[in-house]
């Protein structure tokens, strides 16, 4: 059993649709769920601080960890990830090499990664998830959709149960 922490964008919420579903898949397979509330917290370091504040609580310290991110929360969670070495990282549209978030670590930190992205993201251009992936071995699931990947969510659900299997936890 493990903690799987998700982290939302920055105009969305802790309770929002994709979330909230993959949340529910991973208490399916038995892991407890975290949503980390960031709204009114624009800084993507401001939120890198308040995660590892949250995961340094002794209520989760000693859990196995997954970090699950979207656009921005995603940037968080592979920050996060340095510090905490989770056993996965599942980032959703990832907000890299875009003005404010050009900083990005040489390499995740988890013993699995797995990126998706929608090849009509409005937001993040695709290139930036496919490079993101190309440089860290990451595997790269692109699907026909945008940003929000709203319209995959059945998708998502599985990809994220096949993810949660493979982490061996």
């Amino acid at each position: 059993m493990a903690l799987v922490c998700f982290s939302h964008g920055k105009d969305s919420a802790p309770k929002a649709t994709k979330i909230s579903a993959l949340s529910e898949v991973a208490r399916s397979a038995g892991h407890h769920s975290l949503s980390v509330d960031y709204r009114g917290i624009d800084d993507p370091q401001t939120r890198v601080d308040k995660l590892e504040k949250t995961l340094q609580s002794p209520d989760y310290r000693s859990a196995e960890l997954v970090l699950v991110g979207s656009s921005m929360g995603a940037y968080v969670s592979l920050f996060a990830s340095t510090h905490f070495k989770p056993v996965g990282l599942y980032l959703m549209a990832p907000a890299v090499f875009m003005p404010g978030y050009e900083q990005v670590p040489k390499a995740p930190e988890a013993c699995l990664t797995q990126i998706v992205h929608g090849w009509s993201d409005e937001i993040v251009p695709v290139e930036n998830a496919i490079r993101f992936g190309q440089e860290n071995n990451a595997e790269t699931l692109l699907l026909d959709d945008d940003h929000r990947l709203s319209h995959s969510l059945p998708v998502l659900e599985s990809h994220f149960a096949a993810f949660l299997a493979r982490l061996s936890i």
